[in-house]
């Protein structure tokens, strides 16, 4: 019975990375404090969508940072 769902969680391990690498890549690529704020709603939505099949707390973590980091840099930039 273990079989299946070791089949399904190595299949969700691309599929958390592949939506992790685009958040990160929309995250970086925002200019205006509107594109941040649309990236965080992206980023509360992957935090929703993987917590019901678990994910590590360093992704949550490495998001909010990187959400952090562009803002500061944004502003900044302004």
């Amino acid at each position: 019975m273990l079989i299946p769902q070791i089949k399904v969680m190595q299949q969700q391990v691309p599929q958390l990375e592949n939506s992790y690498n685009k958040v990160i890549v929309t995250i970086k690529s925002c200019k205006t404090k509107s594109q941040l704020e649309g990236a965080s709603r992206m980023v509360e939505n992957f935090k929703t969508l993987y917590k019901k099949v678990g994910y590590p707390k360093t992704i949550s973590y490495s998001l909010n940072n990187t959400l952090k980091q562009q803002y500061i840099i944004t502003r900044c930039q302004l």
